[in-house]
């Protein structure tokens, strides 16, 4: 169990790394053995480790590539990440930990979204595309690790727990009545809604996208 948290501003804003902190503090207990944070300009990343695969610091994330262009934070495990990496490294891809986490950024690197389709595992990550400016968040196919965000001011805010995007400043604590109502009707809330206002659960076997461009919105789809 690791936790993530993140931010990606449209507005052009460059992410403030003292609140990135706070909210990676906030899941602090998810990941004892260290801590991570990247921040270019309007995007930030921030991880907390618990080291399961790789004890090194080479296993250290936020984790790039070779020249810095895919940034990855990432929770979970990747079952098949060995014939993955084989397949990879066979394709030129040269690998600088033990980790399965680096899989997915090479993954990335050869095949794209669609490299979401080759990973046999429980996983939530962020995967910031430098180049593209673009974000990608995405979820494994039962939804085993858990991942929330909002959209509010032209900030995608994001996190492992919902108190890691309520220790952004710029997020409310409102309560969401559709969600209060299903959680009286049902025991439970069966939507991608959450009891605060505005943060939602990204679904099981979903992606979502933005790129750090002014108007630009979030993108939800099953992969």
């Amino acid at each position: 169990m690791c936790g993530i948290a993140g931010v990606l501003d449209t507005t052009g804003a460059p992410v403030s790394m003292a609140s990135l902190k706070r909210m990676t503090d906030c899941v602090a207990h998810r990941g004892p053995d260290g801590e991570g944070h990247y921040a270019f300009g309007p995007v930030g990343l921030g991880h907390r480790r618990l080291a399961i695969i790789d004890l090194s610091e080479a296993g250290h994330e936020p984790m790039a590539n070779e020249d810095g262009s895919v940034i990855l934070i990432f929770n979970g495990e990747i079952y098949n990440f060995q014939p993955l990496r084989a397949e990879l490294e066979a394709l030129g891809h040269r690998f600088s930990s033990q980790t399965d986490s680096e899989v997915l950024v090479h993954g990335y690197e050869e095949w794209g979204d669609d490299a979401l389709m080759r990973l046999n595992g429980m996983f939530a990550f962020a995967l910031f595309d430098r180049p593209r400016r673009r974000l990608l968040l995405a979820r494994d196919r039962f939804g085993v690790k858990p991942l929330y965000w909002t959209f509010t001011g032209g900030r995608l805010i994001f996190g492992s727990e919902i108190k890691s995007i309520l220790a952004h400043p710029e997020v409310s604590r409102n309560v969401s009545y559709p969600a209060l109502n299903e959680y009286f009707s049902f025991q439970n809330i069966f939507s991608d809604l959450t009891l605060f206002d505005g943060i939602r659960l990204l679904q099981p076997g979903s992606l979502l996208t933005i790129e750090a461009t002014a108007g630009d919105q979030p993108r939800v789809r099953t992969w």
